[in-house]
């Protein structure tokens, strides 16, 4: 293993930690706040989005602020035949690092409350619109990416991935978990951001259709790539 491989796998790890600390944090606090539901979303969405946002700011150049298996599925396969191509062996083990630090991260939350840590959530999560919201949720989240990618705009990623998974909070049902490796860390947290167990196999598959769906829309909607100075940039993203 390289140096500049075990420094993305660790800021996989790392990142997605962190994001799932940050969700599952701001959903224990909220709950001890206020008995409000409106006002414990709201405090859930605006610390996920603000987490979110600087999290890809800081981790970006070390390896493209995934924090997703989604995203790096997308990035691996829109990859393959450009010079910032890897291995399939490495997405798998980045994809693995993003689960493994989701479930670091329920854990640490949790410890930081008192809550007993990996613990399965009870908080059963499903039905169609359920399941169409993470649909929608994860296509939106795709489309953004690779879309700015693909147009040259990675300078905008952070804000916009923040503002989308803010606001898609609030406008779809499952409150846009649109991330299977987020969806496995928050079913080791029976708190107000986890999901049972059972229900994680169906979320995690609407995401893969819905990742399927953006990405798709993204590279026929923008099927030129970018300029030198812009392919440049987006290999950083790999790094």
């Amino acid at each position: 293993m390289t140096a500049a491989v075990g420094r993305r796998l660790l800021a996989e790890f790392t990142g997605t930690g962190l994001l799932v600390a940050a969700v599952v944090g701001s959903g224990i606090a909220a709950t001890r706040l206020t008995t409000d539901g409106a006002l414990r979303l709201l405090v859930n969405s605006v610390v996920t989005a603000l987490g979110l946002a600087v999290l890809i700011v800081v981790f970006i150049q070390a390896s493209g602020a995934h924090f997703n298996p989604v995203v790096t599925a997308a990035d691996w396969l829109l990859g393959r035949r450009t010079p910032r191509r890897y291995s399939l062996g490495l997405a798998a083990a980045v994809i693995a690092c993003q689960v493994a630090g989701a479930i670091a991260g329920a854990a640490l939350a949790d410890a930081m409350f008192a809550e007993p840590a990996l613990t399965p959530s009870h908080h059963h999560r499903g039905g169609a619109p359920i399941l169409l919201s993470e649909v929608v949720a994860t296509a939106g989240l795709l489309f953004v990416i690779v879309a700015l990618v693909r147009t040259g705009r990675v300078q905008h990623v952070a804000w916009a991935v923040g503002a989308w998974i803010g606001a898609a909070y609030w406008f779809t049902g499952s409150t846009a978990f649109a991330n299977p490796a987020v969806t496995i860390g928050r079913t080791l947290t029976n708190t107000y951001a986890g999901i049972a167990p059972a229900s994680a196999p169906a979320f995690i598959a609407a995401q893969l259709v819905g990742g399927a769906i953006g990405t798709l829309l993204a590279i026929t909607l923008y099927p030129a790539r970018p300029s030198p100075v812009h392919a440049e940039q987006s290999a950083q993203l790999a790094r």
